[in-house]
């Protein structure tokens, strides 16, 4: 059989896209995307994302390759981009929703991103963005989503809104595919805040691999109801815009909400599933009993991010849901380490050996080709101990192609056929991996990766601090929040600043949820004999101070008393 091989009918390139073609003929009149009072089908939406695909190749000149962004939250719009943007042949770039101008002007600088669509609330912050450009950059073209349930006074001028350009496709547009499984389909930021942001680019054989695994790793069956309480513009959603499409679920959108939100949202639409932060689960868990409406059966919740605690977790398991754990990054686009349940073992422990258990981030997930924990100094696996740390490095399709217009960062993140992912963690005897410590340099809060060494960065340009370190310190609704140590400058004229004074600058300067809700003043901090600051000093120090407690308050404000130790 030596002489066979790969030929033109079976060697069509592998791409997510597809999923929602054949829902639409095989479950056309089934609901796709319900939005308040709003409900469409698949087949609906399907001709919505074809005529996407044709307005932006055939009359926005939108060419494969060329990225088009989008700042949105989980609305029916936003749900689309995800297959008709790719259908053109261009790049998906979703943005965060969180980030101030002056990070969205860096990132569609970086980008190259040729066309940006908008959700109508965040105009201003657009136009803020777009005031920050070099004036040698020619801007994305703007084109405002319209919502039927919010004010829509802010769409006069505009000549394109994103139903306009719907208006202007073709329902039977023969939609682009690819022409290679490895060609670029997602393009994402794994932070948005430094003037060299690392851009995360997944091809479509990436995101196929993802979507499919995510579906079998978690059980979905067909037919799902999927609440969007995950962001989609979260690593898209960590694949699940396509993978629901995959088995003709339901996608019910939310543009905001709440604890009670999401019970209404849950009993009013028969929810089967969701996506979720552990702030998310931390929500329910916390919110008051006349909003805890009895769920009409078991709703499947799965987080990733810090582990959940376990008295969050007993809370929430409490009240019906049933909470899967795993771990990924952006640069794996979704979950490639699952906390596989063993339930005829696990579910006879006590409730907080079950929980421990499940706060371990797990095995790979089954099309994910190996995991490993290797030591820093020689790269071999550490011992399955439980106890000795090394790094988590991964090796897969689902592992991305690269950094955009990094080159060194891409070559210092993928050695050796290895994506070195900078979590640290040790594997057990059973083979499960339990990640020890974050990247020095990340925050996890609320399911957002948060740079310590940027906001740092920012705290330095304080005319009073001489030195600052930030660190996570635990809070009881974010999982983590920046903790930060900062030393003042010298003869400082007039009073020293106070917690809520250095809060508030740091306001004016970063994404609100990057801010710091804890400054600690002190002399000098600690450090090595090299004059390095001795973070895990500081970690320490930030645990000793105890959790944040004080619920889902406003990102950035201050929760203590400016503090000495």
């Amino acid at each position: 059989m030596d002489q066979l091989g790969p030929h033109s009918a079976n060697n069509s390139p592998l791409s997510p896209l597809g999923f929602i073609e054949r829902t639409a003929i095989v479950h056309g009149d089934r609901p796709s995307v319900v939005y308040n009072q709003k409900v469409y089908t698949w087949s609906e939406t399907y001709r919505r994302c074809l005529r996407l695909a044709s307005a932006l190749s055939s009359h926005l000149r939108i060419s494969p390759g060329d990225v088009v962004s989008v700042i949105s939250p989980n609305i029916p719009a936003m749900y689309e981009m995800h297959f008709g943007v790719p259908m053109s042949g261009a790049v998906l770039n979703t943005i965060n929703t969180r980030l101030d101008s002056r990070t969205i002007s860096v990132l569609l600088r970086h980008s190259g991103s040729r066309l940006l669509f908008v959700d109508i609330l965040s105009l201003p912050l657009a136009r803020s963005a777009f005031e920050l450009l070099p004036a040698d950059h020619r801007p994305p073209l703007l084109i405002p989503i319209e919502d039927p349930y919010e004010d829509d006074s802010d769409l006069t001028g505009f000549d394109l809104t994103y139903e306009k350009v719907l208006g202007l496709g073709d329902p039977d547009f023969r939609w682009i595919r690819p022409t290679s499984e490895w060609s670029p389909m997602i393009l994402n930021y794994t932070s948005g805040t430094t003037s060299a942001p690392k851009g995360v680019v997944h091809c479509h054989r990436g995101i196929f691999l993802v979507s499919t695994d995510s579906l079998i790793d978690w059980c979905v069956p067909h037919h799902p109801v999927f609440l969007w309480t995950l962001p989609m513009f979260h690593a898209n959603g960590w694949c699940f815009p396509w993978g629901v499409a995959a088995v003709a679920g339901t996608n019910v959108c939310l543009r905001r909400f709440d604890g009670p939100a999401v019970f209404a949202a849950i009993a009013n639409n028969r929810v089967t599933h969701l996506c979720g932060a552990p702030v998310v689960l931390n929500m329910l868990a916390n919110s008051p009993p006349t909003a805890s409406r009895s769920l009409h059966g078991t709703v499947q919740i799965l987080t990733a991010g810090a582990p959940p605690p376990a008295a969050v977790l007993a809370r929430v398991e409490s009240l019906g849901f049933a909470v899967s754990h795993g771990y990924g990054l952006t640069e794996t686009a979704g979950l490639v380490v699952s906390c596989a349940w063993k339930g005829y073992h696990w579910d006879r422990l006590p409730a907080g050996e079950r929980a421990r258990m499940k706060a371990r981030q797990g095995v790979r997930t089954p099309m994910m080709t190996t995991m490993d924990v290797v030591d820093e100094a020689n790269a071999r696996s550490v011992p399955w101990d439980g106890l000795t740390m090394g790094e988590v490095v991964l090796r897969g399709g689902h592992v991305m192609l690269g950094y955009l217009k990094d080159k060194e960062a891409t070559a210092k993140a993928i050695k050796d056929g290895w994506f070195y992912t900078g979590d640290v963690g040790v594997m057990h005897p059973d083979g499960y991996l339990e990640i020890k410590d974050r990247s020095k340099d990340v925050i996890i809060s609320g399911g957002e990766n948060i740079s310590s060494v940027e906001v740092e960065s920012v705290m330095y340009g304080h005319p009073a601090v001489n030195e600052a370190a930030v660190v996570a310190r635990p809070d009881e609704y974010w999982g983590e929040t920046p903790c930060a140590f900062v030393g003042l400058k010298e003869g400082l004229v007039g009073p020293p600043p106070t917690e809520a004074e250095v809060i508030a600058w740091c306001r004016e300067k970063m994404p609100h949820y990057m801010v710091p809700k804890t400054v600690v003043f002190q002399p000098e901090l600690p450090k090595t004999s090299t004059g390095k600051i001795q973070k895990y000093v500081l970690r320490n120090m930030a645990k000793k101070l105890g959790p944040l407690a004080g619920g889902g308050g406003k990102r950035g404000s201050p929760t203590t008393q400016a503090s000495k130790l």
